[in-house]
């Protein structure tokens, strides 16, 4: 489920500002091809403003800024052993609350959000203490590390400009 969560919040990609749910029909579809809706379930343009808002819930939540405020998705308490959230319809607005439920599953401390600003993009951190911070140390982690040390550079040739002896 994590893999499903980190797929959603990736419909939209912040850096290119591209979004996979740009109408009802694209929103079914996405739905449809994770197996969450069936074949003659359509979505309504409230089925969308839900799926965005939770979207960016989700993505709060995994930046650890706020908490998850699951909008608009009917879930109960399902106790049969362990509790865990499940759909309380099906169909799309059912599609949309097991993403939600998903925020119980075990192992959803690894979800993260890329720390570089301009990315958001989610991955799961495999690392053994969970301390990643970006999607790619390749491009995001470069991006950071180089910015900082750009900072820092140009920060030291001002001191050193400054630093002029008169006698």
């Amino acid at each position: 489920m994590l893999e499903l969560v980190r797929d959603f919040v990736n419909t939209y990609d912040v850096e290119t500002d591209a979004d996979e749910l740009t109408s009802p029909a694209e929103l079914a579809l996405w739905l449809r091809e994770r197996g969450l809706a069936a074949e003659g379930d359509r979505a309504g343009d409230d089925d969308l403003t839900t799926a965005i808002a939770l979207r960016e819930a989700l993505r709060a939540g995994l930046r650890r800024a706020a908490p998850v405020d699951l909008p608009g998705v009917a879930l109960r308490v399902t106790i049969d052993g362990t509790p865990r959230l499940t759909p309380m319809s099906a169909g799309v607005p059912g599609g949309l609350a097991a993403i939600a439920a998903a925020v119980l599953d075990p192992g959803w401390e690894r979800l993260k959000v890329c720390s570089e600003g301009t990315c958001q993009w989610a991955f799961i951190d495999a690392s053994k203490n969970r301390s990643r911070s970006w999607c790619s140390m390749k491009v995001c982690g470069n991006r950071t590390k180089t910015r900082a040390y750009r900072a820092r550079k140009h920060g030291s040739r001002r001191l050193q400009g400054s630093n002029t002896d008169t006698v």
